[in-house]
């Protein structure tokens, strides 16, 4: 887990606090949380945090692309998709990968999200993830919510971080 993402990514503003990481973060969190408990409640907190930031016309669009990006994560997926709490300023590898290849795909950085999508999935299906993460980061990119772009030696960081063995004294 990376508990300063914004040290990595060169930023000291609230990082967690901008719209666009927050739309994704959040959404993401909210989203496993529905489907990894069958309760209809995260789902509507998605929704209700989508259209308090995007308004009610363009929020049904980017709620359904969340939705299809995590329903596709979850299909890919090549270990458990851990999320931290609703809110919290600390990011879990997964959270931190879905946050790099959407701001990848925004901002044109196909080793970036190629690497993210890699690191998530399966080698035979980081395609397919990746194709399902555009619509989101094309969506938030028209409604000026771009993320700010994550260097990828932030995440070879996250990746080499997680394969580390467990130290137990």
């Amino acid at each position: 887990m990376l508990s300063r993402l914004a040290d990595l990514n060169g930023h000291n503003d609230p990082y967690f606090d901008r719209a666009p990481e927050k739309l994704v973060l959040e959404g993401y969190r909210r989203m496993i949380a529905g489907f990894e408990t069958g309760s209809i409640a995260p789902w509507e907190l998605s929704w209700s945090l989508y259209e308090a930031l995007l308004g009610e016309v363009e929020a049904p669009r980017a709620i359904t692309d969340m939705t299809r990006f995590v329903r596709a994560l979850r299909k890919c997926a090549s270990c458990p998709l851990r999320a931290f709490p609703f809110g919290a300023h600390h990011v879990s590898r997964e959270e931190c990968l879905a946050l790099g290849l959407v701001a990848g795909l925004q901002h044109d950085d196909k080793d970036t999200a190629s690497l993210c999508a890699g690191a998530m999935s399966c080698p035979l299906r980081c395609g397919e993830l990746a194709r399902a993460a555009a619509p989101l980061a094309e969506t938030l990119a028209r409604l000026d919510h771009t993320l700010l772009p994550i260097p990828r030696r932030a995440i070879e960081d996250i990746i080499a971080r997680s394969q580390r063995p467990a130290t137990v004294h």
